[in-house]
């Protein structure tokens, strides 16, 4: 952990990194190089894990010396699900283990939220990339009208867990109003009770881009409740709001 400014007493012990759980996962967009310069200098040591969202690594300027230099700040990266699918799709899935070493990735996301993966076929896509780095999976679709039941959430957790995810991930896009939220972006409270009856809080990564599905998970879970989508300019409010140091955490761990 990096050297806070000041001591106040009886804020909750946070992780330090390289963390197993308090995880931040921040999506990157499309900052350009001297963006990111500054997010690290600032947010830096609170990034667990850097997503570049959806396709976006197809088209920014200058890839290679973005990876590296969040690298070279020991924030590992990975291309966003959808990516993937895209390879997956046009049958190209050694060109995209390919990629992952042309830009020395240690970590990928498997997901099927735009396309439909047979779960068995997914599990296998899993335990294949999972002898080349750290895969995550992502549980849920990107279709607001594609309601899957509790059961289905926990089944399809329980076999990727076992084919070799370091992380599930608790799809809910960057806009916070899919998967385990409703299109309000309220959190759909009893199927995370559900999933969590079955499967253990430290391997889920919730999605949770806005702040008040961010206040309810780190209510219920903790200061060290892994959040992900976390919008770059988000990340030191996020921090303030797991100690309790923002008005809507305050009360949480007196």
């Amino acid at each position: 952990m990096n050297k806070l400014n000041y001591e106040i007493s009886k804020l909750p012990e946070r992780t330090s990194r390289p963390r197993n759980s308090g995880l931040t996962m921040v999506m990157d967009k499309g900052l350009s190089f001297r963006e990111a310069e500054d997010f690290i200098s600032v947010a830096g040591e609170y990034t667990d894990l850097l997503k570049l969202g959806f396709g976006t690594s197809y088209v920014t300027p200058g890839l290679k010396e973005k990876i590296d230099l969040y690298h070279s700040a020991n924030i590992p990266v990975y291309f966003g699900g959808t990516l993937f699918e895209a390879f997956v799709v046009r049958g190209q899935l050694e060109d995209y283990i390919r990629l992952l070493d042309k830009y020395k990735l240690t970590h990928c996301e498997v997901s099927d939220g735009s396309i439909e993966i047979p779960e068995e076929e997914k599990c296998n896509y899993i335990h294949k990339l999972s002898k080349y780095v750290t895969v995550l999976s992502e549980v849920g679709s990107k279709d607001a009208e594609k309601i899957i039941p509790p059961y289905k959430w926990i089944a399809m957790m329980q076999a990727e867990i076992q084919a070799g995810v370091w992380k599930v991930i608790a799809e809910a896009r960057e806009g916070g109003n899919v998967g385990i939220f409703r299109g309000t972006g309220e959190v759909r409270s009893g199927l995370v009770e559900e999933i969590l009856t079955k499967i253990p809080q430290e391997m889920i990564l919730w999605e949770a881009p806005q702040k008040g599905q961010q206040v309810w998970f780190i209510k219920l879970y903790g200061a060290n409740v892994n959040l992900g989508n976390i919008a770059p300019n988000e990340v030191i409010p996020l921090e303030s709001l797991r100690l309790g140091l923002r008005g809507d955490s305050f009360n949480f761990f007196l």
